[in-house]
């Protein structure tokens, strides 16, 4: 049996955050095998405070870039005394590392994301949809071809950070509940639309009881998130104002957090923390439910008004006359949704 598993999955920051619970479990059930994740240096945080999990920074800038650097990035992880691969990425690039792993004689296997059910799916018609296989049982598959089955029934979740002075200087010290908001994603179609955004945040800001944390990336978003902060004073952007790791310390810290189908959606639920999601294109039935949530906290556009949905994956189609399948999502419906979690 493998000894020292290669974990490959590079990106995207949500596909990355999904592989955490799955090794999570794995380091649990196999506490004497090693695991090394290969991914870039951003996310090594995810992977911290898991048992036997090592971390290998790829270098797509210098080091590990194009095809010359990928041989080097086979050879520089050879030297770990690898037995396996597991591929939960299967792109041209982690093809390519693990085919040579399985040339130099070691057992690899690489996660299947189901393609064919994902395109009957989301086919621009009117029809039946049912959920296809999550991307949590797609990976354990994965390690079940190495021959280590896994069980993702009763999962342990990390305990909740200790929060530095540093952070409690901008979130102050919790009283209320925290309620993290997220409202972008990487496509227009997976977002909701900021006016209606407002009316949520303003009617969750009038309960004294609630404290928000809005979260977000980059100049455009920040600008956005002043916006909706609104001059409340229980409402806080954190975005631009706390490093990574001491994000996810806050995230591991809230009741709830409402995201759209996105990776804050996947850290949060990597955490422990009640997750609702907001569907616009896409859907939970591709397979990327954030683990261990209950169905009914993904909410979704309305397919009687939009019967082509979902027409999207990842949400990077854009259909037309779908432009506003998210308004039909009602901000009393998600409103009622978290006072019901928090109550």
């Amino acid at each position: 049996m493998p000894q020292h598993i290669l974990i490959i999955r590079l990106s995207a920051m949500g596909d990355v955050a999904m592989t955490v619970p799955v090794l999570r479990a794995f380091s649990l059930q196999y506490p004497d095998v090693q695991l090394t994740v290969v991914s870039r240096p951003f996310f090594k945080p995810f992977f911290d405070d898991i048992e036997n999990v090592n971390f290998f920074a790829i270098d797509l800038k210098e080091r590990h870039k194009g095809f010359l650097g990928l041989l080097r990035l086979f050879s520089d992880l050879r030297k770990l005394n690898i037995d396996a691969v597991a591929d939960l990425h299967n792109v041209l690039r982690s093809k390519v590392v693990r085919t040579l792993f399985a040339l130099s004689g070691k057992k690899v296997a690489a996660t299947d994301k189901g393609r064919k059910d994902k395109k009957e799916l989301t086919k621009l018609a009117i029809k039946t949809i049912s959920p296809t296989k999550s991307m949590f049982a797609r990976h354990c598959e994965t390690f079940e071809k190495l021959g280590f089955p896994l069980d993702l029934n009763e999962p342990i979740f990390p305990e909740k950070a200790v929060l530095s002075e540093e952070i409690l200087t901008i979130t102050g010290k919790k009283v209320e509940n925290w309620i993290g908001i997220a409202p972008f994603a990487q496509y227009e179609s997976k977002v909701y639309p900021i006016d209606l955004m407002q009316v949520v945040i303003d009617e969750l800001a009038k309960n004294s009881s609630n404290k928000i944390f809005l979260f977000g990336g980059g100049e455009e978003e920040i600008k956005k998130l002043n916006q909706l902060k609104n001059n409340h004073d229980t409402v806080i952007v954190v975005a631009g104002k706390i490093k990574f790791q001491q994000e996810l310390d806050l995230i591991s810290n809230l009741e709830i957090m409402l995201s759209m189908d996105s990776g804050n959606a996947h850290i949060a639920a990597m955490l422990g923390v009640k997750v609702i999601t907001l569907w616009g294109a896409t859907h939970p039935f591709a397979g990327f439910k954030p683990f261990n949530q209950l169905d009914n906290f993904c909410i979704t556009s309305n397919r009687e008004q939009f019967p082509f949905l979902p027409t999207s994956v990842y949400g990077n189609k854009k259909v037309e006359g779908y432009e506003n399948a998210m308004r039909s999502i009602l901000p009393i419906t998600i409103i009622d949704k978290i006072k019901k979690e928090l109550n």
